[in-house]
């Protein structure tokens, strides 16, 4: 039977099957590791000899490898065919982990983990490409739901595995629990998975790639040591923004202006994808830095244990689930920006309620609060996949897919950048307004028994008062935190309406299939 490449007629249900969760399981594994090292860095200063400072470079060696190989993956793709390259990819992925998994000190585990975000960057955009090309656009609801499960799933739930695994056997584990769903994945693929076209005559676009790489690895340097060296005050961090600048803008202008640039000008011109691209940037602050101030949160001021932290953050993950099993069905029968417009609403409600907490909040307002501020970004992702690809042509998806990756990685950057900036001021602002109050003076810290507990002429009554402000700075610096995640947010709604309504009707069928 000769089919024509361009459509993907699976024979069997076992064999879309086996593709579906092969490429899958490359998303939920790449997903996963953005976060689960969260949970484990404090374990990994002993074993590796680090710093806290220095420990944080697992963490942004590999959010900067992927973020750089991120763009050229729709050139690859075409270039060596998504079946070559999706597997290489999940069987790189695969191997770096195990290598995380044994390294003995801090350089061989950056160097690892820097080979594993090149390796992971292409396993969300090559999936979400294989599985839009896998159904017709009627069929495209529920297939974007899973996929969009594995995406905010993994890093909603990385935490809570990182925890459970680091608490009952060690961090190693947290890098060693790929290797057998990598190896599974890679089999499955290897089998079923039908090859696309190859264009050997592609010629790689080498100044665009090596602008952006710049640019995107003095952005992220910017943002993440920004907090510790006080952003502009330091001459590192305003080297990394003028190369960032320099670096993307000449980006930019390659990018106009190149015969064959690395990104096709063409998909900025479809007005879904560009709001669908903005939306992307937003939710990965929200998602991202809800998740890396929640569990801080939980942990120092609210005093849950490691495992405990994690399992607070699962109602979120359910409330992501459920949001995911219906947004796809809905999709496909109302207009998106309705669904959208309703999840946003949630979005921001919960992001509202969660400027009042405080850590004696209890278990079950946490937890269902955590669920519909899950239920609404699954209610916000499915659609805005949908509508961002609707009008997209098939041969611009990979590459689509991967800058709208980009984007959510640049928007989880930039989120957590600036929340923990905002963070570590407000600390400081507020305790020295809380500390005002505080003197010799203040007839409630000198009069009886139990306040000379809190009295700060005596050296332990200075060292309790001195630790009671810093707990209640820190309350009202988180609420600030939140605050400023429910102002990010606002702009969402009017993205929202500028998208057009696309139709999802059923398209001619280009082939019959016969079993």
């Amino acid at each position: 039977m000769s089919q024509p490449h361009h459509v993907h007629a699976y024979d069997s249900k076992l064999a879309e099957w086996a593709v579906l969760i092969g490429s899958m399981a490359g998303v939920l594994m790449q997903a996963l590791d953005t976060t689960i090292a969260n949970v484990a860095l404090p374990h990994m200063e002993g074993s590796l000899s680090a710093s806290r400072d220095q420990v944080t470079w697992v963490l942004t060696s590999y959010i900067i490898a992927a973020a750089i190989m991120t763009a050229p993956v729709g050139w690859l793709a075409a270039r060596f065919g998504k079946k070559n390259f999706l597997i290489t990819a999940i069987a790189g992925f695969t191997i770096a982990s195990m290598l995380c998994g044994a390294a003995q000190n801090l350089e061989q585990m950056v160097l690892f983990r820097i080979i594993q975000g090149v390796f992971g960057a292409a396993l969300g955009p090559l999936s979400q490409a294989v599985m839009l090309d896998m159904y017709p656009a009627e069929k495209r609801g529920n297939v974007m739901a899973i996929w969009g499960m594995g995406v905010m799933l993994g890093p909603i739930l990385g935490p809570t595995l990182g925890g459970i695994l680091t608490d009952t056997y060690n961090w190693r584990w947290i890098f060693y629990i790929n290797v057998p769903f990598g190896i599974a994945a890679c089999a499955a693929l290897w089998i079923f998975f039908k090859d696309t076209a190859r264009d050997s005559s592609l010629k790689f676009d080498w100044f665009g790639f090596a602008a952006l790489s710049a640019g995107l690895a003095a952005l992220q340097l910017m943002l993440d040591r920004g907090v510790s060296k006080d952003w502009f005050s330091s001459s590192e961090i305003v080297i990394e923004a003028i190369i960032a600048g320099i670096a993307l803008y000449l980006f930019l202008v390659h990018m106009l202006t190149a015969k064959k640039p690395l990104l096709p000008v063409v998909l900025f011109k479809d007005r879904n994808f560009v709001g669908g691209l903005v939306l992307m940037v937003v939710m990965g602050m929200v998602l991202l830095a809800s998740s890396a101030l929640l569990s801080p949160y939980l942990q120092s001021l609210g005093g849950y244990s490691v495992t405990q932290t994690g399992f607070l953050m699962v109602p979120r993950g359910l409330g992501v689930m459920f949001a995911m099993i219906f947004a796809g069905r809905l999709t496909m029968r109302m207009d998106p920006r309705i669904i959208m417009t309703v999840g946003a609403g949630l979005m921001v409600w919960s992001l509202w309620d969660m400027t009042d907490w405080t850590p004696s909040l209890s278990v079950a307002t946490l937890s269902w609060v955590t669920f519909f501020q899950g239920v609404g970004m699954g209610l916000v992702f499915v659609p805005m996949n949908m509508v961002a690809f609707a009008t997209l042509s098939p041969q611009l998806r990979t590459d689509g897919a991967g800058l709208s990756n980009l984007m959510r990685n640049i928007g989880s950057a930039i989120g957590v950048s600036l929340t923990t900036t905002i963070l570590a001021n407000s600390v400081q602002t507020i305790h020295s307004h809380l500390a005002a109050h505080a003197s010799p003076f203040n007839r409630a810290l000198g009069v009886n028994g139990p306040s000379m507990m809190m009295n700060p002429q005596i050296p332990f009554g200075l060292a309790n008062l001195n630790s009671l402000i810093e707990y209640r700075a820190q309350v009202q610096a988180y609420s600030n935190d939140f605050l400023f995640m429910f102002l990010i947010s606002l702009p969402v709604f009017a993205i929202i309406w500028l998208m057009k309504r696309p139709s999802f009707a059923r398209e001619t069928p280009k082939m019959e299939v016969v079993d």
